[in-house]
């Protein structure tokens, strides 16, 4: 069940992401050429600072889904109940906060903004945005938790989904028909709506014994307060640079970060996909047997960071041609920069390849125990990144960032390795040193080619062509490094097609 959930999980994410990718590409690249950089970054902004409201769910959200590993593996109706019923409480009590600090936002955000764009213009952009998120976080947020800890993340993929392409449709209509950015965003907002109507039927009809008004057990998520400082140091990882260059720099330049962050953040969503497709078997196998989790993990760990080399450096071999191709046109800014590509790529692989040891720490519930050290790194980040915008500007926030990286990737490694699995954290670094000097090599093969695709169906070619030759190497280099995982990984994959193949015959 475990495995066949994963397969249904990870098929319904790449699809999503294909098809999430595309309309996310075309869309910035519609505002770009219709609106200008200044509308685009203001866009982008918008969208970072309402990110930071989910900081009202106070880690609930994490704390929930850790405690239903627990009852899901167990089966046990009541004590799923309970939790739910604890966190859906929380969203209730908070929902309210989450609406005023919309309002608040709307009307304070143009004052410190410097631009063009009138103030009714940027408040109702806020709102529109905004509210979207309060209303889901208030009605949907119980289930999206109770959906992905029981293994099905393919449904909230599906539905989610589903209002993306409804979404971008609606963008695409209204900005061929010269609608201006307000209409735009308000079609956003009437399809979240429709997003939770969604929800809230598939629950009813698939799920009748939840019951949100059980007696709820607080205690199972009492460890949201330490898991809302992880989740403010992975928001400030992921936002806080364009907030910088937003107070610090103009909306113009914060269009160059986004539409980079853009192209890397397709990278991110597929990592993502692979990794939210297993991590719920990762989660319930450490409650039911730790010794198969270990070995688990080992194989999780070593393939999932091959795979993330593996695409980063196709990323990054890539990039620029399809920047040129991309910002052709656009005059207001230059897109075009050696070294963003560097600095990007640097974050994205200490951000991602870190992943299984973050996952490790999160499964295993040892959020109060490492609070601080999200804390001293959220500070680096914000410290450095302050520092650095005044010299270097987007350089800055971007090294601010990496500085901070580095610091909490090596903490994770060690600690997740020495306290929780109680072993030498030597395999782990062996495994990034390894993975670093084969994207090198690549990279620098990689230069001698000359890579000057002249349109988007040559982007695609090449980064199919580079894909089937680096994922291989990786992937090959990984299993011949570490033979037990390979072992393990061949035995595991023979077991599930011996699985499916007795199904289909019994089916038959």
């Amino acid at each position: 069940m475990k495995a066949k959930r994963s397969i249904l999980n990870l098929i319904f994410g790449m699809a999503s992401m294909l098809i999430t990718v595309a309309l996310g590409i075309i869309i910035p690249r519609m505002f770009l050429v219709h609106f200008g950089s200044e509308v685009n970054g203001l866009i982008s902004s918008i969208g970072q600072i309402i990110i930071y409201l989910s900081l009202l769910e106070a880690g609930v959200g994490a704390a929930s889904l850790q405690a239903l590993y627990k009852v899901v593996a167990r089966a046990d109706k009541q004590d799923i109940n309970e939790v739910l019923s604890a966190t859906h409480n929380y969203y209730q009590k908070t929902g309210l906060y989450y609406f005023l600090c919309v309002i608040v936002m709307a009307v304070l955000y143009p004052l410190f903004v410097h631009s063009s764009i009138s103030w009714p213009t940027t408040m109702s952009v806020v709102l529109l945005t905004g509210l979207g998120g309060a209303f889901n976080y208030y009605f949907q947020g119980t289930y999206t938790i109770f959906v992905a800890a029981i293994g099905k993340s393919y449904i909230n993929t599906i539905i989610t989904t589903t209002i993306n392409i409804l979404s971008s449709i609606a963008k695409i209509v209204l900005i061929k028909l010269g609608y201006n950015v307000v209409i735009i965003q308000g079609s956003f907002f009437a399809l979240t709506m429709f997003q939770i109507v969604i929800y809230l039927i598939y629950i009813k009809r698939n799920y009748k014994w939840l019951d949100l008004k059980s007696r709820p057990n607080f205690q199972s998520i009492s460890q949201k307060n330490s898991v809302m400082i992880h989740q403010l140091s992975t928001l400030i990882f992921n936002n806080t640079d364009v907030l910088i260059l937003t107070f610090f720099t103009n909306l113009k330049v914060v269009s160059v970060y986004v539409i980079y962050n853009m192209l890397f953040t397709v990278i991110d969503r597929v990592i993502g996909t692979v990794n939210d497709s297993i991590t719920f078997a990762l989660g319930q196998t450490f409650y039911d047997n730790k010794k198969r989790f270990i070995m688990m993990f080992d194989t999780y760990e070593v393939y999932f960071m091959a795979f993330v080399f593996s695409f980063y450096a196709v990323a990054y071999i890539l990039v620029l041609p399809f920047m040129r191709l991309y910002t052709s046109g656009i005059k207001d800014i230059n897109y075009i920069d050696f070294w963003l590509p560097v600095l990007f790529v640097t974050l994205k692989l200490l951000s991602n390849a870190r992943t299984p040891s973050n996952n490790l720490i999160n499964i295993a519930g040892h959020f109060k125990k490492t609070q601080y050290r999200s804390i001293l790194e959220s500070s680096i980040n914000i410290v450095c990144s302050l520092i650095f915008v005044h010299y270097l500007g987007m350089y800055g926030v971007l090294m601010g960032t990496i500085a901070a990286l580095l610091y909490r990737s090596i903490d994770m490694i060690v600690y997740a390795n020495q306290t929780i699995l109680d072993r030498n954290p030597w395999p782990t670094i062996r495994r990034w040193l390894t993975d670093v000097l084969i994207f090198l090599l690549i990279i620098f093969v990689a230069s001698k080619i000359n890579i000057n695709p002249h349109s988007y169906l040559h982007v695609i070619g090449w980064a199919c062509l580079l894909s089937l030759l680096v994922i291989p190497i990786y992937l090959v280099l990984s299993s011949l490094s570490e033979r037990n995982v390979y072992k393990y990984a061949r035995q595991l994959m023979i077991e599930n097609m011996k699985k499916i193949k007795k199904r289909v015959g019994a089916q038959s």
